[in-house]
């Protein structure tokens, strides 16, 4: 009789698991799942690659969702972390803020890539704009290259972080920022490109960038808990601080794979998210992870296995990625908070090319 009832003891326990589970992963509306197998990947390899992660230390890998022709394929959490955790990915909300310009622009709220910062400020409002700004367009922020006086890499210069970052209004020193080189020239990475942006939608939207995203993105996709850090002054900062699960993070990405549909609904303009696989700069001297640069996302060309592919990706500090295969329909959301210059970056490519390589 005692064996029997282990037995049922061990059954209840496994179901009651399953369907916990269940209820931790509810369905998405807009994708439904699939198999590795029916997926065509090599589940043998999936399976040692999740436990090679859960394994290995140091215990900061937070989140892993694959996503392919609009078939959720993997949604796998580590180390206390769940569907509905929010995380902040970093810089990778720099690409989030490239797909918000793209919904401006089609709102009519910017004229085109080429308009000048200069023209979207009121001149009453801000009688301190560096004029400087006539000669920096929408386009070189975008590629992060505006010649101003700002390097993320060098504390020294004027528009770095650390002169505005904590300010209860820092459009007024950001504004006043001048020019080092001749905006197009050189690709130099700096928080203040983004935070041009944000300001412009700020201006001509009336809404702080976190509310317009809310409205006009993350709304229309389901995401319904984001933080994302805005100042007493309701400036958003654009060049990261984007807290967002790591399924949403995917359906990001998802959203760029449709050329900015999502359902029935097209939420960014064709033209734009097809213009976001430019390669303006190449950096194939300067980055491990990346061949190019542009519209404030990376560019890739690379072999994993038998598989040559071309990929555009948001990156953030700590090993936080977002990558999107237009080829193939896939994409692959990771989180993670090596936060600093540790293993991050280097784990999540040795954990993307796995996965990119177990296609068959």
């Amino acid at each position: 009789m005692r064996p029997i009832i282990v037995l049922y003891l061990l059954f209840f326990v496994y179901t009651g698991q399953a369907q916990l589970t269940d209820k931790l992963k509810p369905s998405i509306s807009g994708l439904s799942t699939i198999s590795l197998e029916k997926a065509g990947f090599h589940k043998d390899s999936i399976l040692n690659l999740l436990s090679l992660i859960n394994n290995t230390p140091p215990n900061d890998f937070r989140g892993l969702v694959v996503i392919k022709n609009n078939k959720i394929v993997l949604e796998e959490y580590f180390n206390t972390y769940w569907r509905n955790s929010i995380h902040d990915i970093r810089s990778a909300g720099k690409s989030v803020t490239a797909l918000l310009l793209g919904i401006a622009l089609e709102e009519g709220l910017v004229q085109n890539l080429d308009q000048n910062v200069y023209s979207f400020f009121d001149k009453s409002k801000y009688p301190n704009i560096n004029k400087d700004y006539k000669q920096v367009t929408l386009r070189h922020l975008l590629n992060m290259s505006s010649g101003l006086d700002a390097d993320t890499n060098n504390p020294q210069t004027t528009g770095h972080a650390v002169n505005w970052i904590a300010k209860d209004n820092w459009r007024d020193f950001l504004l006043q920022v001048p020019l080092t080189s001749v905006p197009g020239s050189r690709y130099i990475y700096a928080d203040i490109n983004p935070l041009l942006i944000s300001s412009i939608i700020e201006e001509t939207s009336g809404m702080s960038l976190k509310d317009f995203a809310k409205k006009k993105l993350f709304n229309p996709l389901g995401i319904d808990q984001v933080y994302w850090y805005t100042n007493s002054a309701g400036q958003t900062g654009a060049a990261g601080n984007l807290y967002i699960s790591t399924l949403d993070f995917a359906k990001l990405g998802v959203l760029v794979a449709n050329e900015g549909r999502w359902g029935n609904r097209q939420i960014i303009n064709p033209d734009f998210i097809r213009s976001l696989y430019e390669e303006t700069f190449d950096l194939t001297q300067d980055n491990p992870y990346s061949d190019g640069y542009g519209m404030l996302w990376y560019k890739s060309h690379r072999t994993f296995g038998v598989n040559k592919l071309d990929y555009i990706y948001a990156s953030g500090n700590g090993g936080n990625l977002l990558i999107v295969v237009p080829e193939i329909e896939m994409v692959i959301a990771l989180t993670s908070s090596a936060y600093g210059p540790g293993i991050g970056h280097g784990r999540s490519y040795t954990i993307m090319s796995k996965i990119l390589a177990s296609i068959k």
